[in-house]
Formats: structure tokens, sequence, C-alpha cells
């Protein structure tokens, strides 16, 4: 694996038994996720996109192949120390904003610092810095239902940022959002870029993908249907790497 890339997917499936049948949500994938750039894994529902996101993410280990994340093979780690790498690698943003309805706004930006073991004044302090970024310093004391879905979602980002994450994998960020408030999300994902974060973005839209993002994965049936890079403000498809098995 290459210094400059921080995921790499070789050669993976992930397959699920459905009953007496076989699902192929992924057949013989391979992503390399460079430091610094903004991607979009895209497809229609169904496509495997989610299960994408959950192997790149380390929320899932493959059936075949291997992932890489910072150049640790996961399928090497235990549990405690994927968590752990995980938590101090990856930022999760989630569609449904997955926030803890009886912690405050604060509370809930401290919540990923407590499983890295930072004391309360350190996470609670950082966690009010981390809301001021997203000009939500003001509703620190708001809890989830307090806040309209915009609010929700910046402090989604803000806890994404808790530990200081090399990559922030955001899934439909937009998604249930009003046009004026993802259009802001989206501004938040590109300043995080531009000082040098990962984005890895999630999505169906394909003018979201092209607008913001600069490697486009599109994932159809499982696979992946092509990769296409942004050079000087124009598109170009890219050579796929060549699915090996066994």
């Amino acid at each position: 694996m290459s210094n400059k890339n921080i995921i790499e997917l070789r050669n993976v499936a992930k397959h699920y038994e459905m009953g007496e049948n076989l699902v192929k949500a992924l057949d013989c994938v391979n992503i390399v996720i460079e430091k610094g750039d903004f991607v979009a894994i895209m497809g229609p529902s169904g496509s495997g996109k989610s299960t994408g996101m959950n192997l790149i993410g380390s929320l899932d280990l493959a059936t075949e192949g291997e992932i890489y994340l910072e150049n640790e093979d996961i399928e090497n780690l235990t549990e405690s120390e994927l968590a752990q790498l995980r938590g101090k690698k990856i930022g999760f943003i989630f569609q449904q904003f997955n926030l803890v309805p009886n912690l405050t706004a604060l509370e809930n930006v401290a919540l990923p610092m407590l499983f890295q073991g930072e004391d309360e004044e350190d996470r609670l302090r950082k966690a009010e810095e981390l809301l001021a970024i997203v000009e939500l310093k003001d509703r620190k004391e708001h809890y989830p239902n307090q806040l309209s879905g915009g609010q929700q979602q910046r402090v989604a980002i803000a806890r994404a940022l808790a530990n200081d994450p090399e990559v922030i994998l955001a899934d439909e960020p937009t998604g249930n959002l009003d046009t004026k408030s993802g259009e802001k999300i989206m501004v938040f994902l590109g300043e995080l870029n531009k000082k040098g974060k990962t984005i890895i973005m999630v999505t169906h839209d394909p003018d979201l993908a092209k607008e913001h993002a600069r490697t486009i994965y599109s994932i159809r049936d499982g696979k992946v249907e092509s990769v296409e890079r942004k050079v000087k403000n124009k598109w170009a498809k890219i050579k796929q790497n060549t699915c090996r098995r066994g």
C-alpha cells in the first residue's frame, strides 16, 4: 500500500446468505482512497454503495479480499484494536444524524472522545470549540429534538471531528435536508477538505458528486462500473485495478 493512500480495498467481496440464496452485495471490488482527496461513492439504491461504505469505514469485514486502513490490514486486528484505530482515523456523518436523544449537543460532540479515554474537562472544552466551528455554540445545551435538521447535521459534523480524524465518511449528508441546509453542509465539507481532511461521500446524486468530489467511484450491481477523476476541471475516466481472485 502506498504511503499516499489512507484506505484501500483489494479484490473485496461481501456476500450474505438470505435463506437458501447467496446475495453478492459487493463482488471483487478495488477502491483506493488517497490522503486529502474528496471521493464520491455513487450508485442507485441497491447498488452496493452502502455495503461499500461499511467496508471503507471499517465497520464491517469482507467475505473475500483485503482492506487496509492507514497501512493496517484490518482483518488482522481484534475488534478492540479496530475500534480504537477506526475511532482515531475516521469520523462518521450519517444521513439520519444518529445523535443520542437524551444528550445535549455539547455532550453528543464530546461522546467520541470518551471512548478514546480523554478526561471530561478536555472533552467538553474541545466539544465547545467544535460547536463554535459549525456555528452552533449558542445551541450547546439544546437536545436534538430542539434543533432543526440542518443544525442536527452540523452537530453530527462537529462530532465527526471530535478525535481529529484524517478521514470524514459522510453517508448521504444532504439526504434529509432542505436545499439551503444541504448547501451549507457541503460548504463545511469542502472547507474541511481544503484543510487536508480526506472526504468520502456516499451519494446517489450525480450532480452533488460532480460538483464537489475530485474522484468518483460509480457502483452498480455490486461492482465498480467506472472511476472518474477531475483534472483541470474536466472529468476523465481512469483505469481500474484488475480484479484478481485467490
